[in-house]
C-alpha cells in the first residue's frame, strides 16, 4: 500500500510517500517539503501565533493536495518539539482538525526517541549489536541505546539546532562570547544525561540521524547525497572540532556556500555542530556512521508492524 507520513517538525512541515507492506523495507516514492519554521513563529507568551496556525493549516493542506496526487492510501500525522511545547498547543490542534480533517498525534520527545532508534535498528540490523543513536532536530536532540529494537534508555533535551540558534546566537556571525555561553550550556545538559547510557556499557556501534548531522558529515567530506543511500557515510569528531571554529567566524551567507549546506539550515549550523561535538566528546564517541532512515522511517516501520501480513 503507499502509505503517507505527514511529519510537522520545528523546521519543516515533511510529507513523506512510501510504498509499503509488512515485512519489507518501505520505498521512497515522494518527498514534499515546506520550510515553515514554526519553532521561530513562537510569540513571547510560548504560544503559536494566529498567522502562525494560519500558516501551518496550508502547508498541511497542500501536502494532502500532494498526498492525494500521489495516491496516498493512509497519512501517518505527527507533530514533535514545536508543537507539543506551544502553550496553545490544544488550541493549535484543534484548529488544525476543524481546518484539514487532520488529527495530528504530538509525540513525546522520548517517543521521538524510541521511534528513530526502531529505524536505525532495521537499517543496520542486528548484527550492528549495542547501538547509540544520536539525532539533533530543530527544537530537541533525542538520545537512545540498547541491543533490541526497543531502547534500553531514551532521552529528549531541548538542544535543537533552530531552538539554540534563536536562544542563544542572536549575531551574525555570531559573537565569540555568545558561542562560548552556548557550548557551555550544550555540554551541561547532556553530561546530565551520561550517566544513564553509560551503565549499560560502551555501544558496538554509534549512529547519527538527521539534516544537521548530514550537513556535517557533508563539509567533513563525506559523499554527496546523490551518491544513493547505501554509501557509508562518517563524520569524525576530529574533523569536527576542526569544523566549529570556522563556522563560527562565517555568517549564513557564507555557511549557505559550503557543500552540502541549504540556504534554510546554514544559520543554525553551528548550534548543531556545538551539540554534535558536545554529544561525541560526553559520550566518548570518535566516529559516528550516518543513518539514512530516522524519525519518519521508524513511523512508518511501527505502522507496518501493526498491520496483518
Amino acid at each position: 500500500m503507499r502509505l503517507g507520513v505527514l511529519d510537522v517538525g520545528s523546521n519543516t512541515v515533511h510529507l513523506l510517500v512510501v510504498d509499503a507492506h509488512p515485512g519489507a523495507r518501505p520505498l521512497p516514492a515522494h518527498s514534499h517539503k515546506a520550510d515553515l519554521r514554526l519553532a521561530q513563529l513562537l510569540e513571547c507568551t510560548g504560544a503559536i501565533g494566529g498567522d502562525g496556525v494560519d500558516k501551518l493549516i496550508a502547508v498541511i493542506l497542500d501536502a494532502l493536495q500532494a498526498a492525494e496526487d500521489k495516491g496516498v492510501v493512509e497519512i501517518l500525522p505527527f507533530a514533535t518539539s514545536a508543537v507539543r511545547e506551544a502553550s496553545n498547543a490544544d488550541e493549535v490542534l484543534a484548529r488544525v482538525k476543524d481546518a484539514t480533517g487532520v488529527e495530528l498525534q504530538v509525540l513525546t520527545g522520548a517517543e521521538e526517541a524510541r521511534l528513530t532508534f526502531l529505524a536505525a535498528r532495521r537499517w543496520f540490523g542486528w548484527s550492528a549489536g549495542k547501538l547509540l543513536v544520536l539525532d539533533i532536530g530543530g527544537g530537541s536532540l533525542e538520545i537512545a541505546y540498547g541491543i533490541d529494537e526497543e531502547p534500553d534508555a531514551a532521552v529528549s533535551l531541548p538542544l535543537g539546532a533552530g531552538r539554540l540558534t534563536a536562544g542563544w546566537l542572536p549575531g551574525d556571525p555570531p559573537d565569540p562570547a555568545d558561542v562560548k555561553a552556548l557550548r557551555r550550556h550544550v555540554r551541561t545538559e547532556i553530561a546530565r544525561t551520561v550517566g544513564e547510557f553509560s551503565r549499560f556499557g560502551a555501544p558496538d556501534h554509534v549512529v547519527a540521524t538527521s539534516k544537521t548531522f548530514k550537513q556535517l558529515a557533508r563539509l567533513a567530506g563525506a559523499a554527496r547525497s546523490a551518491e544513493g543511500l547505501y554509501v557509508q557515510r562518517d563524520l569524525k569528531r576530529q574533523s569536527l572540532e576542526a569544523w566549529v571554529p570556522r563556522l563560527t567566524g562565517m555568517t549564513a551567507a557564507e555557511r549557505s556556500d559550503l557543500p552540502g549546506v541549504s540556504d534554510g539550515r546554514a544559520g543554525q549550523l553551528l548550534a548543531g555542530a556545538l551539540v554534535a561535538e558536545g554529544a561525541m566528546d560526553l559520550f566518548g564517541v570518535e566516529t559516528v556512521e550516518i543513518c539514512p532512515w530516522a524519525l519518519r522511517e521508524g513511523v512508518i516501520l511501527r505502522r507496518l508492524d501493526h498491520m496483518p501480513a
